[in-house]
Formats: structure tokens, C-alpha cells, sequence
């Protein structure tokens, strides 16, 4: 099968990814390309961004760019959403994946600029995207904006409570969106639990021992988290806005 033959009735719709060249992000970049979206991949490394966007083209047959931005900062998430615009004139999904973790020894410890930093990438940095990108939503044919956040927010930890407190922003965000930009464009929030990427590369025993007491025992694998943001990015979810979908293995017992 040729590269054209695999495109679908997505074809001209132009997707913005986040955190998209690596882990959840990139199996998500990939999917929307296989349904024959434009895609625009960007993170922080511009190489990467780049590598993925060719390997998308090549397989998939659909335009592909890769972008350098850091979400956490305002200036670059104005120049990510110009560069789209004029590049493609549109903008129809925005799937605000990137995100961080970092660790730190104790509560006491957390200094200011690695508060501020959380807070930035993970509930900053999608409140800009997610407005200009919902502003030029509105004036085009509408489309879909999917906010990934965490189950830390519905049961933050000591250990990563900057990271949960950003998180439950973002569910509050999602939720306020929703309603600013409907009926056009949908917003919906992804809940992921414990997932198998690069960040689980630096967890000890301990935390896979967490993700077996999820429902289903381990943790998920990234593409995993694919099936949710295609519903949720599809015509079948045009009756879904301002949903929370919890996609972690039936760890959180809390309701989003």
C-alpha cells in the first residue's frame, strides 16, 4: 500500500502536538498522521521535533513539521501557534501533552524556579496554547483541543505535589474552556496513570511496584493512550466536551 492510499477523510485537518517526540506524545502524532492529519510535532529539541516530522512524512504521506518550543514560556507559545497559522492558515486539534515531574527531596526543599517551572510547562504553557489556538478555532471551522493531565491531580502525592497541583489546574481549565469556546470547538482532558516512558526510566522498584495495584496490575505502554485521544479528537466524541477521561488501568479511585 503507497503512502497517499493510507490517508483518510482527515486529510487537510492540522494537528499541534506538545511534548510530541517522545513517549505518549509521539505515539499520538504518529496515530493522527495514520488518520491523515497535517502534524506539527513539537518539544523543547528542535533534532527531535525534526526526526519525527520526516518520519512521519515518509510514512505516512502527509505533512509533517517539527517545532522547538518550551511550553513554559509565553513568547514561545505565541511563536509556535504564528508559525502554524502561517504555515497552514489553521489549526483543528491541539493536544497539550508536554509536561514534568521533577524530583526533589523534601517539600522544604522545592525552591521557586522549580515551582514556577512546573507550574509553567504543565498549566501555563497549555492556557496560552489552548486560548490562541481555541481563538482560531472559533474563527475557522471549529475543532478539538485535548488537555493531558494526570491522576495526580484527583490524588496528589508529597512527591510530586507542584506537578498535581498544575494538573488539577489543568482539569479546571479544561472544564472553563469548554464552555468558553463551545459549541464550535470541544475541549476534553485526558487523565493518564502510570505509563511506560522516558520519566519511568528514572523510577526504582517501588514505583513499578505502585503500578501493580492498579485494576489491571501494571502500567500502561504509550501507545496505550492513543485510543482515548483519537475518540476524543473524532467525529465520535461530538457530543463530548468538558470530559475528563481517566486512562490509568483502574489505579484512581477518585472520580475525575
Amino acid at each position: 500500500m503507497q503512502a497517499h492510499e493510507r490517508r483518510t477523510p482527515m486529510d487537510g485537518k492540522v494537528a499541534v502536538v506538545t511534548g510530541g517526540s517522545r513517549g505518549m506524545g509521539r505515539e499520538i502524532c504518529r496515530d493522527l498522521a495514520r488518520r491523515g492529519h497535517r502534524v506539527v510535532v513539537a518539544s523543547r529539541k528542535a533534532e527531535a521535533c525534526e526526526a519525527l516530522a520526516a518520519e512521519l512524512r515518509d510514512e505516512f504521506g502527509v505533512q509533517a513539521l517539527g517545532i522547538a518550543c518550551h511550553v513554559g514560556r509565553w513568547a514561545d507559545c505565541d511563536a509556535l501557534m504564528d508559525r502554524v497559522l502561517g504555515e497552514f492558515g489553521r489549526v483543528d486539534v491541539l493536544v497539550n501533552n508536554a509536561g514534568m515531574s521533577p524530583l526533589y527531596p523534601s517539600l522544604g526543599e522545592v525552591g521557586e524556579d522549580l515551582f514556577d517551572k512546573v507550574i509553567g510547562v504543565n498549566l501555563k504553557g497549555p492556557f496560552r496554547l489552548a486560548v490562541r489556538a481555541g481563538e482560531a478555532m472559533q474563527k475557522g471551522e471549529g475543532g478539538q483541543i485535548v488537555n493531558v493531565s494526570s491522576i495526580a491531580a484527583v490524588q496528589p502525592q508529597p512527591g510530586e505535589l507542584p506537578y498535581a497541583t498544575a494538573k488539577a489546574g489543568l482539569n479546571a481549565m479544561t472544564l472553563g474552556l469548554a464552555r468558553a469556546f463551545g459549541p464550535t470547538v470541544r475541549v476534553n482532558g485526558v487523565m493518564p496513570g502510570m505509563f511506560r516512558t522516558d520519566i519511568s526510566k528514572a523510577w526504582d522498584e517501588e514505583m513499578f511496584a505502585k503500578g501493580e495495584t492498579a485494576a489491571l496490575g501494571r502500567i500502561g505502554e504509550a501507545d496505550e493512550i492513543v485510543g482515548a485521544v483519537r475518540y476524543l479528537t473524532s467525529p465520535d466524541s461530538s457530543f463530548t466536551t468538558g470530559a475528563i477521561l481517566k486512562v490509568d488501568g483502574g489505579m484512581a479511585w477518585a472520580p475525575a
